[in-house]
């Protein structure tokens, strides 16, 4: 592999997500919304995620502008980066698939919301957020760059660590002890032992 096919390969990777999600986010601005906690951290967080993923390395990609920050290219690491990145869509398009029409990109409960424990969701409760952790270690992998590379790990860190809490405290208001016990049985985003 060279540092050309492994920006191919994130470019796919990158596609691919999109033509995942859109079908889901169509769906989801037709489904009437309970209860909502956004805000705007919550839309900085999400902005954060987007230009770690894609601003900064597409700006890498058609400028050069962090050549400044090039390493030498690692074809095993870009092999590792490029399983990963497939690793990343499977559990993306899982996630998607089982959680239906109770996903929001934002925090909300929907009409009807039902609280997911089956599929993916039985071993952790927040699969998605899996997904974007190994799509930024891919990333990480995949560009010989340290600003392209490390910006969708801390995108996704804060995205993580500024909204993981509030979706939690959000669904145990909704669902009360039938959460509760279903956290005492799985992780966040690694399954329990």
């Amino acid at each position: 592999m060279t540092q050309t096919i492994a920006i191919v390969v994130w470019s796919l990777g990158m596609i691919l997500w999109w033509i995942i999600r859109i079908p889901h986010q169509r769906r989801a601005r037709k489904q009437a919304v309970k209860s909502h906690r956004k805000s705007m951290a919550e839309r900085a967080a999400l902005a954060a995620a987007a230009v770690g993923l894609v601003v900064v390395p597409l700006i890498h990609i058609f400028t050069g502008a962090f050549r400044f920050a090039d390493y030498p290219f690692q074809p095993l690491l870009a092999w590792t980066g490029a399983i990963l990145l497939v690793l990343f869509l499977w559990l993306f398009r899982e996630s998607h698939r089982h959680l239906g029409r109770n996903w929001s990109i934002t925090l909300e409960i929907r009409e009807e919301h039902k609280l997911v424990t089956e599929g993916l969701y039985r071993y952790v409760r927040h699969p998605m957020y899996a997904a974007f952790w190994l799509w930024a270690l891919a990333q990480s992998l995949l560009f010989a760059n340290w600003v392209a590379g490390i910006s969708g790990l801390i995108g996704v860190g804060i995205l993580y660590f500024s909204r993981v809490g509030k979706e939690e405290a959000m669904m145990r208001a909704n669902f009360g002890q039938e959460y509760d016990d279903y956290c005492r049985t799985t992780g966040r985003v690694i399954p329990k032992i």
